[in-house]
């Protein structure tokens, strides 16, 4: 069994950003209730586990090293922690520094209670990793929101955050702004809900408009909103599938396995 072949290789630089990743969060002096230095460079070790994880795939398909099945269950583990664990702990930092803004009593035992739900994001892209390897319906598509798409909508946040865009910060610093979205994002990372992905068989438009339409408009909002389009984006992506969803007939998007 090859284990060191150029997709694993490439599955592993995704597990490492996202180790990475984890470090900076709780860089050395990190207390709870602070945001560390580190911080503002998480997003871009994500946009490296993003990366490698979208060519570890097309890496394993063209080399053909998917036969044995260790290709498969290594990138369901390296996924779990760059785009299950590091989202999640992103919103944990968030709502223990808002907590430690408003209390003057609390002790830091109590703040890490009140923030653990951010933990319930890597819960749930636990639950969402385990079903799609099993789920023989998600060969095209997906079914309910993939963790990537996840962990990009929270890294724009992030981005939104530390920049202050459009006097964005203390809305996002909301609690129930935070709670609201954990809620939200747990729930679509395991719906039924068929979504796109951006697998092409082939560059031309014929089959894939979809995918074609939604780049072209992520762009502009890119263009014209900055690191604020990134979270955007993910929310066109979602009203999208919903709208392609309903387009379809009942009898064949209500199929299961």
């Amino acid at each position: 069994m090859k284990l060191f072949n150029l997709a694993n290789i490439l599955t592993l630089i995704n597990l490492f950003a996202g180790c990475a990743a984890l470090v900076l969060i709780f860089s050395p002096g990190y207390q709870v209730g602070t945001l560390s230095e580190g911080l503002q460079y998480v997003p871009y070790l994500t946009l490296v586990s993003l990366v490698a994880d979208y060519f570890d795939g097309m890496a394993a398909r063209y080399t053909k090293s998917t036969i044995s099945g260790i290709g498969k269950e290594l990138d369901s583990l390296a996924d779990v922690v760059s785009f299950g664990v590091v989202p999640a702990t992103v919103m944990y930092a968030l709502l223990t520094f808002y907590f430690k803004s408003v209390s003057t009593h609390e002790s830091e035992w109590q703040i890490m209670i009140y923030s653990s739900p951010a933990f319930l994001i890597a819960l749930f892209s636990a639950l969402r990793l385990a079903k799609f390897n099993l789920d023989e319906r998600q060969t095209e598509g997906f079914i309910g929101l993939a963790t990537p798409a996840n962990t990009i909508f929270i890294m724009g946040l992030l981005f939104v955050f530390l920049r202050n865009d459009f006097n964005l910060t203390h809305v996002i610093l909301n609690p129930l702004v935070l709670f609201g979205l954990i809620g939200i994002l747990s729930y679509l990372l395991i719906a039924e809900i068929p979504m796109f992905s951006f697998k092409f068989k082939s560059f031309g438009w014929a089959g894939n408009e979809v995918r074609y339409m939604f780049i072209i408009v992520s762009l502009i909002l890119l263009a014209g909103l900055k690191f604020a389009g990134i979270s955007l984006a993910v929310v066109l992506y979602i009203l999208s599938s919903l709208v392609l969803m309903s387009l379809k007939p009942k009898a064949t998007s209500g199929s299961k396995s």
